[in-house]
């Protein structure tokens, strides 16, 4: 299982890299990453006071007060390693997706002139926050309750990426590549778990959860295929600048931008609830 853990963080890093270097290094990506931004438009105010209320809870207080909450859940449960591998879980992802954004540059391409000088966004800080949040309350919380806890904490993470995506915050690129962030971290953060486990640690009866794992899978897999689509239909427009292009292009573009950001956050959730049942055990003795 190390192993597996191993291989999947580095799988995770690896599709960082390419959504990177796609979507900030080449012409078609900023170019598409740009058309799905600029289809927030669309119905931007019916929506306002929703992604208002979401980003608006996210900050440093707020990070702080829901990893202390998480650390005492692991530790009433006398959990202490899997307390500190949550809060390095949160902390990781966070520090790793401020370092990335501040130390990497945007080239400019002549793709987003009016935000060629806020620089580099990618990742996105609020998505991390929400989704790394979210993550380490499913390593945590009781076996029984983790199935819940997961689709429960996909859909507050792909909420949150999506509210960045309508209030102009960020690129589409940008939350997905926060998701992928904080899957690595995962992935590592349970790596050194079961090196460390117990010889007498036990799996608990029941813990596979593959109900939730099924849903969330074929969530991640279906809306996944429909960004996939979204962004071959506008492939052949992506050129042309979004305000000579039709408010179905910029809805279909926007569209395909969230669906991306909901089927990561559903897809890496998957991954991170399918082997948990033998990553945090059950201490016997």
């Amino acid at each position: 299982m190390a192993a597996v853990l191993l291989l999947l963080a580095a799988v995770h890093v690896a599709v960082f890299i390419q959504v990177w270097w796609f979507f900030v290094h080449t012409r078609r990506g900023q170019q598409l990453d740009t058309l799905g931004l600029a289809g927030n438009s669309i119905g931007r105010d019916r929506v306002d006071g929703i992604t208002d209320t979401v980003l608006n809870a996210m900050s440093v207080a707020s990070l702080a007060i829901a990893t202390a909450v998480i650390v005492f859940i692991a530790l009433i449960r006398r959990r202490i390693m899997l307390a500190l591998m949550a809060a390095l879980l949160v902390l990781g992802a966070n520090l790793t997706t401020q370092l990335v954004k501040y130390l990497t540059v945007r080239p400019d391409l002549g793709i987003d002139p009016e935000r060629a000088g806020a620089g580099n966004s990618l990742p996105s800080g609020h998505t991390a926050v929400a989704a790394s949040v979210a993550v380490a309350l499913v390593l945590v919380v009781p076996a029984r309750v983790r199935g819940l806890a997961a689709v429960l904490g996909a859909a507050y993470a792909a909420v949150a990426g999506v509210a960045t995506l309508s209030a102009g915050w960020h690129r589409p690129s940008d939350a997905v590549a926060s998701l992928l962030m904080v899957g690595a971290w995962a992935a590592f953060a349970g790596f050194v778990l079961v090196l460390t486990q117990p010889a007498s640690a036990e799996m608990e009866p029941g813990a596979g959860h593959r109900l939730a794992v099924t849903l969330l899978a074929l969530a991640g897999v279906l809306l996944l295929a429909a960004a996939a689509v979204a962004l071959t239909v506008n492939e052949p427009v992506s050129a042309i600048p979004p305000e000579e292009l039709s408010r179905r292009r910029l809805s279909v573009a926007y569209g395909g931008g969230a669906a991306a950001i909901a089927g990561t956050a559903a897809l890496v959730m998957a991954l991170v609830l399918a082997p948990v049942h033998r990553v945090v055990l059950r201490r016997t003795g």
